[in-house]
């Protein structure tokens, strides 16, 4: 996986409410929504971004609900992460 994919899936998780019945629908909307990905490279970034504490779990069973859905969520971290792209951004131009 590469930082771009990061940067991609943490800008697309920040800009975009991400929840669907499952991971392969999920993925499906994620690789739509970056556009410049790959399934396999968005699933990979996925994997990362849990890792490092940037998204939350995926998989999510809502209270009162009788199968899970998948919802992409940023961490605290994960906010901090898009502040600093958003700040590097700016100072580019």
């Amino acid at each position: 996986m590469s930082p771009d994919d990061m940067s991609r899936l943490l800008w697309a998780v920040f800009r975009h409410r991400i929840q669907e019945p499952d991971s392969d629908a999920g993925l499906d909307r994620l690789t739509e929504v970056v556009g410049e990905a790959t399934r396999d490279d968005m699933r990979l970034a996925v994997a990362d971004a849990v890792a490092a504490g940037y998204i939350h779990d995926p998989v999510r069973l809502p209270a009162g609900a009788l199968q899970c859905h998948w919802h992409l969520e940023l961490t605290p971290r994960g906010v901090e992460a898009v502040q600093r792209l958003r700040a590097e951004a700016g100072a580019l131009r």
